[in-house]
C-alpha cells in the first residue's frame, strides 16, 4: 500500500503533496513512462489527420449527387418519350417539352389526351403494327412511375375499346400487348398474393358480441374476404383469362385513380353503359370529342357499331364497380363526372336486372343506396337506434 502511494503522489505540484511529505518520492517511474508516449502520440494525431482528410471527401460528393442525378434520369425518361410521340400525333404544344416536370404535364394535358383518345378509339387501332400501341407499351415498360402514370390514365379507353371489340374477330394484338404488360406488372408486385380484407363476423348476433372472450384460437377466427385473387403468369390472350386480365387492368387503375384527371374517369363511366348495353347518346364528352377529331359522322357510327354490350363476369363488374365508387363518392367537386357515375351505376343496375344476377343486383343496387345517401343525408338513418315517438306501429 505504501509503494503505490508513494508513486501516485510522486508530482510536486499535487495538492496531496504537502500532506503525505513524509513518504519519499520516486520520480523514476513517471519518467520511463512518459518519455516514449510522446513521439507516438504526435504520429497517431498525423495518421488520423490523413485519413480524415481522406475519409469525409467522397462522402460529401457522393450526397450532394445521388438526387440530381436521379432527377435529371427521369426527366430525360421524359423527353425521349415525348419526342418518339411527336412522330405520332398531329402536333404536340410547345411548352410540354419545356415543361419542369414534363411526365406531370403529358398526363394533365387536354390536347395530347384528346388526340391519343382519338386514334384508340379509331377504327383501325389496336394492331399489332400499331405506333401508339407500341409507344404505350414502351411507356410503360420504361420503370418510371411518373410515366407509367400516363399509361394509366388510358386504360379505361384500352380496356374498353378492346372487350368491345372481341366479338369483331379483329386482330388486336397492340391492345393485347399493353394489358399483358400491365398484368406482369401487377403480377410481380403483388408477389402471389391476394388482396384480402377483414370482415366481421356474420355468425354473432351483433359486434358486440364479438368482444367477447372466446376459448378458441384467434388465428383460426380470422374472417378474410378475397378481393382479388393471386394471380398467375401469363403471356398469351386467352378466352378463358380474358376477363380476368383485363380486370388487373382496372384493379391497377383504381389503385391509381386519385392522380388520374378527370377526363379519364368520366371515359370509364361511358364504357360501362356501353357494356350494359346503353347507347352514347347521352354522353356528352364522347361525342363533341369524335366531332371535332373526325368531322365524319360516318366514322363515328362506325365507332358506335364497334364498342357494344360485352358479357359482365364479376372479373370485370367488381373492379369497374370499385371505380364508379369513387367517382359517386371520392372527394371531387366534378358534378359532370358525378352525373356520369350515376348514369352508368343505374345502367349496370337494369343490366343486372335483365341478367337475374343476384351477386350484380346486390352489389349495383347498394352502390345506388350509397348515391342516394351521399345526395340526401335524411337517408342517412341508423336502424339500431330506437326512435323517441309515443306511437307504437306494429
Amino acid at each position: 500500500m505504501s509503494d503505490f502511494s508513494s508513486s501516485s503522489s510522486s508530482n510536486p505540484a499535487s495538492p496531496t503533496a504537502t500532506a503525505t511529505s513524509d513518504i519519499t518520492p520516486t520520480p523514476t517511474v513517471v519518467t520511463t513512462s512518459e518519455t516514449p508516449s510522446s513521439p507516438s502520440t504526435s504520429e497517431a494525431q498525423s495518421s488520423i489527420e490523413s485519413l480524415s482528410s481522406v475519409a469525409i471527401t467522397p462522402i460529401i460528393v457522393t450526397a450532394s449527387e445521388t438526387p440530381s442525378s436521379s432527377s435529371s434520369f427521369s426527366s430525360s425518361k421524359a423527353q425521349s418519350s415525348i419526342q418518339s410521340l411527336s412522330s405520332i400525333l398531329s402536333s404536340i404544344p410547345s411548352s410540354l417539352s419545356s415543361s419542369p416536370n414534363p411526365s406531370f404535364s403529358l398526363l394533365h394535358d387536354p390536347t395530347i389526351s384528346s388526340q391519343i383518345s382519338s386514334l384508340l378509339r379509331h377504327p383501325d387501332s389496336g394492331s399489332g403494327d400499331n405506333n401508339l400501341c407500341r409507344w404505350l407499351y414502351d411507356t410503360f415498360n420504361s420503370t418510371d412511375p411518373a410515366l407509367q402514370l400516363v399509361v394509366h390514365r388510358f386504360i379505361p379507353i384500352i380496356a374498353g375499346v378492346y372487350i368491345s371489340r372481341i366479338a369483331l374477330r379483329k386482330s388486336l394484338a397492340g391492345f393485347e400487348a399493353v394489358l399483358l404488360a400491365v398484368y406482369a406488372h401487377e403480377t410481380t408486385a403483388r408477389g402471389g398474393q391476394p388482396i384480402t380484407v377483414h370482415v366481421p363476423d356474420l355468425s354473432h348476433p351483433s359486434i358486440y358480441h364479438e368482444a367477447k372472450p372466446s376459448t378458441k384460437n384467434n388465428a383460426t377466427e380470422l374472417n378474410l374476404a378475397v378481393i382479388s385473387p393471386s394471380l398467375e403468369p401469363h403471356r398469351t390472350m386467352r378466352s378463358t383469362r380474358r376477363a380476368r386480365i383485363v380486370g388487373v387492368a382496372l384493379e391497377l387503375y383504381y389503385s391509381k385513380i386519385s392522380q388520374m384527371p378527370v377526363t379519364s374517369k368520366i371515359e370509364f363511366c361511358e364504357f360501362c353503359k356501353i357494356w350494359a348495353g346503353q347507347t352514347r347518346d347521352n354522353c356528352k364528352d364522347g361525342g363533341e370529342d369524335h366531332d371535332e377529331n373526325n368531322g365524319s359522322n360516318d366514322q363515328i357510327e362506325k365507332i358506335k357499331k364497334k364498342e357494344r354490350r360485352i358479357p359482365l363476369p364479376w372479373e370485370l363488374l367488381q373492379p369497374s364497380l370499385r371505380i364508379l365508387g369513387h367517382c359517386l363518392l371520392g372527394p371531387h367537386r366534378s358534378k359532370e363526372l358525378f352525373d356520369a357515375a350515376s348514369s352508368a351505376t343505374r345502367s349496370l343496375y337494369e343490366r343486372s336486372l335483365h341478367n337475374i344476377d343476384a351477386k350484380a343486383i346486390l352489389a349495383t343496387g347498394s352502390l345506388l343506396r350509397l348515391e342516394k345517401m351521399a345526395l340526401n343525408p335524411k337517408i342517412n338513418m341508423d336502424y339500431t337506434e330506437i326512435e323517441m315517438a309515443n306511437v307504437i306501429t306494429l
